[in-house]
């Protein structure tokens, strides 16, 4: 394998571009799903998928990138060395394990330097039923919405003042429960859920249901970034509140999996996470499912980095200068330009595809 930098691309077009040509030519199928608004550059749209190994095996493997758009640039890395690493794909074919490659699940958010979609929706908070029953409630989130979307940007000292006075008044752990966990009341907020699935939700359930529903045994790795320390891929476990198959997780990902719902994660314990889909459009597979989480920059300066980025969103005729400057806070904050991250984040994303792989193949049919 070559060195790690170059599978890291540039752009979502780039990106999109490389997957194809490498993937293409070693997928038993490859397909594309398009949403309809157009990227940065004016390109295309789309989450591309490649289904790599025997389609009618028992095991399925599922690698996906840009859940949360601009986290893309980290993910589409991953992928892209696992289809240049030819001695890990055929251990996965000795082991009787197909991959399935799902390249840029939010291509909007990807494209347009966002970590949300075309409508502002957080995917990993869009996997509700939606059936008319109340969404889940999170009143912290109203009485900060002001503050974390302030008029100007950069804030005032006054603005940062008073969040300072609500955290010292509720605590850090609450301050992060309520803007991260997930709302559904502030369609211009952060980490908002939506009303409705989203198109790029829907795209991905009907991949799972054409490319991964005849799979017995299935495992997934969903490739995030933006918390926990720097280069550090944190493994979240990111099924349902089962301890079977939170003992499953621990099996093959070993004992420092972190599970939000017990409180041993970095990432608060959230609903209408994406890998749920895979209980709807998988019913009779035996799922697996984590997020490796890959560590940036401090908590404060990506919360910070997402303000600007909804406030960019608020005032599109922003002056040039500061659009760039927010934008390029909002990559940095997601993805790590630099040799040593590229090297511990492919490394562990290695380590983490080869356990899969195994617990896959020691699992009984």
């Amino acid at each position: 394998m070559q060195s790690a930098s170059p599978y890291f691309s540039r752009s979502y077009a780039l990106a999109r571009e490389r997957f194809t040509a490498a993937a293409r030519p070693l997928a038993t199928r490859f397909a594309s799903y398009a949403i309809e608004p157009e990227g940065r550059e004016g390109e295309d749209l789309a989450t591309d998928v490649a289904l790599i190994g025997d389609a009618g095996a028992r095991r399925l493997l599922i690698m996906t990138s840009a859940t949360h758009g601009v986290e893309g640039f980290c993910g589409s890395g991953c992928q892209l060395a696992l289809l240049d690493d030819a001695e890990m794909l055929d251990r996965a074919r000795q082991a009787g394990v197909a991959l399935l490659l799902v390249h840029a699940v939010n291509p909007h958010g990807f494209s347009w330097i966002a970590r949300t979609d075309e409508g502002n929706v957080d995917l990993n908070r869009n996997a509700q039923p939606f059936d008319g029953q109340p969404l889940p409630a999170n009143p912290g989130y109203g009485r900060i919405h002001e503050l974390l979307l302030p008029a100007q940007w950069p804030p005032s000292d006054a603005n940062r003042e008073q969040i300072a006075a609500y955290i010292g008044e509720h605590g850090l752990a609450a301050f992060k429960q309520a803007v991260t966990r997930g709302q559904y009341t502030h369609a211009d907020g952060l980490f908002y859920g939506g009303d409705r699935p989203a198109a790029s939700l829907l795209n991905l359930r009907r991949i799972l249901q054409e490319h991964a529903a005849g799979f017995a045994r299935i495992g997934w790795i969903d490739v995030h970034t933006g918390l926990g320390p720097r280069g550090h891929g944190e493994k979240i476990y990111a099924g349902r509140r089962d301890e079977a198959e939170v003992a499953r997780a621990r099996r093959w990902w070993g004992a420092d999996i972190a599970v939000p719902y017990q409180g041993t994660s970095a990432s608060v314990d959230i609903t209408g996470h994406l890998a749920g889909l895979a209980y709807q459009a998988c019913p009779d597979a035996v799922p697996t499912l984590m997020a490796l989480e890959y560590g940036t920059q401090p908590s404060e300066q990506v919360v910070d980095a997402l303000r600007g980025r909804n406030w960019l969103r608020a005032h599109p005729d922003a002056p040039a200068a500061l659009r760039d400057q927010i934008l390029q806070a909002t990559l940095d904050a997601f993805y790590c330009d630099a040799p040593d991250w590229h090297g511990a984040v492919l490394g562990q994303s290695r380590v983490a595809v080869l356990q899969a792989v195994l617990g896959l193949e020691a699992a009984a049919d």
